[in-house]
């Protein structure tokens, strides 16, 4: 049963929010990363990723959203940036104030990734709002809104950090 507010409730397609303001947010974050109480503190629940773009050979670096799962970390998003992430090639992250480097493992098949998105979402549940992921009377993700999460582009990294 889908819940009034869901988003699968108001459109077809899930995507996740831009904030207006997206570029100076993020700025802002892998700054507040950067520092060294503040970046140990939201490290629990953001990291930064760093990784060079496939076709412009740019650096770039992004702050997401992470669940430990398993002895890894997931990452998962709808933004084209993920599409720079490849299964086997390492990247740079800064988690809790540490730079360091992990392994890769890029989920793209619907299976996976709606398997890995229900547990973020069920873990972080400003990720589910965030992804427009709804959530059931229990806290659990509703299954309609992460196939549509999935339809609409959302690719999981699976991190492990050496």
């Amino acid at each position: 049963m889908t819940e009034l507010n869901s988003p699968s409730a108001a459109s077809p397609i899930v995507r996740a929010h831009t904030l207006r303001f997206q570029s100076l947010a993020n700025k802002v974050m892998l700054g507040v990363l950067r520092a060294p109480f503040l970046g140990r503190a939201l490290g629990k629940r953001l990291l930064a990723v760093h990784f060079v773009g496939r076709k412009s050979g740019r650096h770039y670096a992004v702050p997401v959203a992470y669940t430990r799962h398993n002895g890894s970390l997931l990452v998962a998003s709808q933004f084209p940036w993920v599409r720079n992430l490849r299964t086997g090639e390492p990247i740079g992250i800064r988690l809790a104030g540490q730079d360091l480097l992990a392994d890769v493992r890029v989920l793209t098949d619907e299976t996976g990734v709606v398997e890995h998105l229900a547990i973020m979402a069920s873990d972080n549940h400003q990720f589910a709002k965030f992804n427009r992921i709804g959530l059931d009377q229990n806290g659990h993700p509703l299954p309609e809104d992460l196939h549509l999460a999935w339809a609409a582009g959302a690719r999981v990294a699976v991190l492990a950090p050496r």
